[in-house]
């Protein structure tokens, strides 16, 4: 099993069809060696079968792990003996997984919390600098947390009206998007458009979000040194990042925004044949029109408290580049 496991992550580390995040490579390198490989490390992978694993997911009951995090866990040694593969690429140990003789646990309703349009609102009136605009900017458009920390001031339409989103941030290092679909643009609302211009100022290259020394921020920094302490000031529980990217999608469904527009500036996949007809994503002075329309749902405070992070320009620090 060992040796089939890291055959298995070379292979979904550096294949080229349906590329794997760094961040799902570092997920599932520390299920391997916390709960995979000390489990089924002395087994053939001819014995990695549903007895084998219903023994392995009631050890995963038994550590109190929600039915969700079961699932995904167990995704891994399946896909490991999946991979064993033979000369023609037929799987050596094809396997019907029987989730009721496993005893699988069921997945029901995840707890997804999304921000409220009053808490936003706080949060505008609380935070300062540059991650008063990042707060606003992640509300009002519905972009992951990481997509946001890779915006360079070329990202931002001579109008400060359109984002274009072609790249991520993780771990400090600029990546390329994982699907198609995320290299997309975002339309702003003209107040938050105003506020983005206003902080960038007359810089024209460089991270808009940065160090000072001219690192991405990381995201898990800022959101326990900033948004959290934020939060509890307001009021709330604490939430992550993806909590404004479901305020942003309920406000948008709200106010009855085209399905087709949702999708493209959430940087989601067309759900029919018909969904690929629709040119409304193609139409610039539509999607204006629209996203000045919906609103943002909360309010930008007033006072001019926004600044310009560190110094009027930022270029990227080469070695933290990555495939772009």
């Amino acid at each position: 099993m060992n040796t089939q496991a890291q055959v298995w992550l070379e292979r979904v580390t550096n294949r080229k069809r349906k590329p794997t995040k760094p961040s799902t490579i570092s997920n599932w390198k520390f299920i391997l060696k916390k709960w995979v490989l000390p489990e089924f490390s002395s087994l053939h992978l001819a014995e990695v079968n549903n007895l084998a694993m219903k023994k392995f997911v009631g050890r995963l009951c038994a550590a109190k792990l929600s039915p969700k995090t079961i699932h995904n866990i167990s995704q891994l040694p399946k896909m490991i003996v999946a991979s064993a593969i033979n000369e023609e690429g037929e799987e050596i140990y094809p396997r019907k997984w029987n989730a009721e003789f496993i005893d699988m646990p069921v997945v029901t309703s995840q707890h997804q919390p999304a921000v409220t349009g009053d808490t936003v609102s706080q949060l505008m009136a609380q935070a300062e600098g540059q991650y008063r605009v990042l707060f606003a900017l992640v509300a009002g458009t519905g972009m992951r947390a990481g997509e946001a920390l890779a915006l360079e001031c070329k990202h931002v339409s001579e109008d400060g009206r359109t984002l274009t989103i072609q790249q991520s941030v993780w771990q400090n290092q600029i990546l390329s998007l994982k699907t198609a679909n995320g290299i997309r643009e975002i339309d702003l609302h003209p107040d938050l458009s105003t506020m983005l211009k206003a902080f960038i100022g007359n810089r024209t290259t460089g991270l808009i979000f940065h160090t000072n020394t001219g690192r991405p921020l990381c995201q898990t920094n800022v959101r326990n040194r900033y948004l959290y302490p934020l939060l509890e000031e307001a009021g709330s529980h604490r939430m992550g990042f993806h909590s404004f990217r479901r305020f942003r999608t309920t406000h948008l469904r709200k106010q009855r925004a085209p399905e087709d527009l949702i999708r493209f500036w959430l940087g989601h996949a067309n759900q029919s044949i018909t969904d690929g007809y629709s040119k409304l994503s193609d139409d610039l002075e539509f999607r204006k029109k629209v996203a000045e329309s919906v609103g943002l749902g909360f309010e930008i405070a007033s006072e001019n408290s926004v600044v310009v992070p560190y110094s009027a320009s930022c270029t990227l620090v080469p070695e933290l580049v990555g495939a772009v």
